[in-house]
């Protein structure tokens, strides 16, 4: 089983879009749009509306897998990885604001095995919003759906008794691996969670699924690795700066 999981872990890698070269902001192709039900949360970031509402610097950790990263400094505004282009689009958006991203990598961490560390981590950092990517290596070690689920769920306790802001993010979209790994039972659980602490989901994993159904990106394909990795990470990097800014529940007046 344990030389099965790498297996399924390498594909994901592959399939997951993880190699690139630096992408600057106007890469980004005009389409990759996302359906607005998708970017929709009844759920909101208040410590965000904050700190933009007053000025303060808006400080964001993503927590997360390799996929954070693309051969960069993960702290670069340059880099390809969705941070990157997450820090570069809320630039953009919110121009007055000090924006700063910070990646705390977890590699081949279940959620379970992140949690632990979070105390810790939130008394150095001391975001105002975390991002907390997770699930993929959950889904590949096949550990139980309601032990990933109270992982979770005690994850997003530690956060906000930290007094940070928390948006899950779900597992990338891959065609490739979704007949090796059983996805739908850790998203769902994600989903609980996000209901039951009222904290905004974004759901990678329905938002790269429409864009490989739709035809604006075959997922599938490996033939054009590199351009592919920029094209979806800029894409997923400008939508969730439109998810963070929407959950904030800003007025026009504050986006400028």
């Amino acid at each position: 089983m344990k030389s099965n999981s790498g297996l399924i872990l390498g594909l994901i890698v592959l399939g997951g879009l993880l190699t690139a070269a630096p992408a600057r902001a106007e890469d980004a192709p005009e389409s990759c749009e996302v359906p607005d039900y998708l970017l929709t949360s009844e759920s909101a970031l208040p410590k965000v509306a904050d700190v933009i509402k007053n000025n303060r610097s808006l400080d964001i950790l993503v927590l997360g897998s390799r996929s954070s990263t693309i051969n960069a400094p993960v702290n670069s505004p340059e880099a390809s990885a969705y941070p990157g282009r997450l820090q570069v689009a809320l630039k953009e958006k919110l121009p007055s604001l000090a924006v700063n991203i910070s990646v705390e990598i977890q590699a081949k961490k279940t959620a379970e095995e992140i949690v632990a560390g979070l105390p810790k981590l939130m008394e150095g950092k001391k975001p105002t919003l975390v991002i907390w990517q997770t699930g993929t290596v959950d889904a590949v070690r096949s550990i139980d759906p309601d032990d990933f689920r109270t992982a979770v769920d005690e994850g997003v306790v530690a956060l906000q008794e930290a007094g940070a802001d928390v948006i899950l993010m779900n597992p990338q979209y891959s065609p490739r691996t979704e007949t090796m790994i059983s996805a739908p039972p850790y998203l769902d659980n994600m989903r609980v969670v996000a209901q039951q602490h009222d904290v905004p989901l974004f759901d990678r994993f329905a938002i790269m699924q429409h864009w490989n159904e739709s035809g604006e990106f075959d997922l599938f394909s490996t033939f054009h690795g590199v351009e592919l990795a920029k094209r979806v990470h800029n894409c997923i990097g400008r939508a969730l700066s439109q998810f963070v800014i929407d959950a904030a529940r800003l007025n026009p007046a504050q986006q400028n």
